[in-house]
């Protein structure tokens, strides 16, 4: 397993790690995901651990802090061996303040958390979504504090906007706290819109992205191909509207390059589609998920080769798509603003 720097951060993270959203399966949503037990959950900590993969994701609203419990549980006994990464912000509670990233709510979420997870420290604290109303010098401090009492060992966010990052990066430095050296963000061959202004600012600014639903929430299995139905076992029949849109021919125009790549290089679409993301400039870790240990074991074969630049731009090509201003018009700067076109692997 390869290993690499989260940001501009010490730590070294395989650029495979297993999100947990499969575990419990708690509430009806997650349970469209997936639904191990202790048993399983103990299992496929087991295969990955084997595989070389020692991150583990997961979160306080996965199934109401059931993917928590169950990860701690999978883990116990060898909690040195691991790391773990989870998150806080949306909603835990029907109270005023059972949400957001105040300090109220954060040192609540943290706490918690850490009494699930059966740990007296998180590896990555993630903040799972921007809070606008709290002010960022507030968040960073209260995570600056956990890291100074040993709570949280590295801080990121998830699904930030530009300004929301460089601000927060903006009020770390100037007040000497820790700053964010990850961003678990979403990104695929479907969905490519992180390229064109946090792909650059990670660049800039030293923060790694930890890439969440590398499939195109589901849609990059090699089992959904134009003019068949979805198929019986999909996430998709309960939880389409919940992610984010893609026009059909998109997706199969996709598919089909993914096809011919597959059949090129002897692998799967979802292993060519995973290793496509390794590729990516700021990419430090692909979240990979499993309902069993048979999908565990495909999406692991993702890793120890490499896409040709050949392969590279037929996927590129076949995924890309204009975007939105001011990206489109930056792309005619390209000369002194390289990262404006679509951002090439490295040779």
């Amino acid at each position: 397993m390869e290993f690499r720097q989260l940001g501009k951060s010490g730590l070294k993270v395989p650029v495979l790690s297993f999100g947990t959203g499969t575990f419990g399966g708690g509430t009806e949503f997650f349970k469209a995901w997936g639904a191990s037990d202790v048993a399983e959950a103990t299992r496929l900590v087991d295969v990955c651990l084997e595989a070389g993969v020692n991150l583990f994701d997961t979160a306080d609203i996965y199934s109401n802090g059931l993917s928590e419990t169950i990860l701690g549980k999978a883990v116990a006994g060898r909690r040195e061996k691991v790391l773990i990464s989870t998150k806080a912000s949306f909603r835990m509670g029907d109270g005023p303040n059972d949400l957001g990233s105040s300090r109220h709510h954060l040192i609540q979420a943290c706490e918690a958390s850490l009494r699930r997870l059966g740990t007296d420290y998180i590896d990555i604290y993630h903040l799972h979504g921007f809070d606008a109303l709290t002010p960022v010098e507030e968040v960073l401090s209260t995570l600056d504090n956990f890291i100074q009492s040993g709570k949280v060992r590295y801080i990121a966010c998830s699904n930030f906007s530009g300004w929301h990052l460089m601000k927060s990066l903006d009020a770390a430095d100037r007040y000497g706290w820790a700053r964010y050296c990850g961003h678990q963000v979403y990104y695929s061959l479907i969905n490519r819109e992180y390229e064109w202004e946090l792909l650059p600012l990670g660049l800039d600014q030293g923060v790694g992205a930890l890439v969440w639903s590398p499939l195109g929430w589901g849609r990059l299995t090699g089992k959904i191909r134009r003019g068949q139905p979805l198929p019986s076992e999909s996430r998709l029949h309960k939880t389409a509207e919940q992610g984010p849109p893609v026009e059909n021919e998109h997706l199969f125009k996709i598919v089909d390059a993914l096809d011919g790549v597959a059949k090129e290089t002897g692998k799967s679409v979802p292993q060519v589609a995973l290793n496509w993301l390794l590729r990516k400039p700021t990419v430090s870790t692909v979240i990979i998920g499993a309902r069993n240990e048979q999908q565990l074991r495909q999406n692991l074969d993702a890793v120890g080769w490499n896409l040709t630049a050949e392969q590279m731009d037929k996927l590129d090509r076949a995924s890309d798509v204009t975007p939105i201003y001011p990206y489109w018009h930056q792309r005619q700067f390209v000369e002194r603003n390289p990262w404006a076109a679509a951002p090439k692997a490295p040779v």
